[in-house]
């Protein structure tokens, strides 16, 4: 019996190790995301939420100030995301890329979609939205695929609207 015990202990540290690795391999990966986001995106993480909703079309970015009143990351979260919906639309998705590495999931199908591919921006009250469509059900997945590697890798700082 004792041996049992001891195996099933064994095993039960090896998995909170193999847990407590992946989870700070994941924790270090939002942190490495959240420094490079820095770098790209001129509005304060920490000050702002993101949404990220699949649409059956392709999917709907959102980003706001965290308090209404804060017009400085308004005008900031509204200009980039601005510059981005041109980007996107021609193709360019080399900010994504530099947060999130050339392997992100999606990206290269988007960064090929061309006219495939639809964003539109929409200013908000309290900061601003990308909307994509795609016109093949490829691109649809690759947007899926894209949205939910932004929720992973953004983690706090990302979110679905419920």
């Amino acid at each position: 019996m004792k041996s049992v015990t001891a195996i099933a202990a064994g095993a039960l540290l090896c998995a909170s190790a193999a847990f407590g690795a992946e989870a700070d391999s994941k924790t270090s990966r939002q942190d490495e995301v959240a420094s490079k986001g820095a770098a790209v995106m001129p509005f304060d993480l920490s000050r702002t939420a993101h949404f990220f909703d699949d649409t059956p079309v392709g999917g709907i970015e959102t980003v706001t100030a965290n308090d209404a009143k804060d017009a400085r990351q308004i005008a900031l979260i509204r200009s980039h995301l601005a510059q981005e919906a041109k980007r996107f639309a021609r193709g360019d998705f080399s900010d994504p890329a530099k947060i999130h590495g050339q392997e992100m999931p999606g990206l290269d199908t988007l960064a090929r979609a061309g006219d495939k591919l639809q964003v539109k921006y929409r200013q908000l009250p309290v900061g601003a939205s990308l909307s994509y469509a795609g016109a093949d059900a490829a691109v649809v997945a690759a947007l899926h695929a894209w949205f939910a590697a932004q929720r992973s890798d953004h983690a706090v700082h990302s979110h679905m609207h419920p």
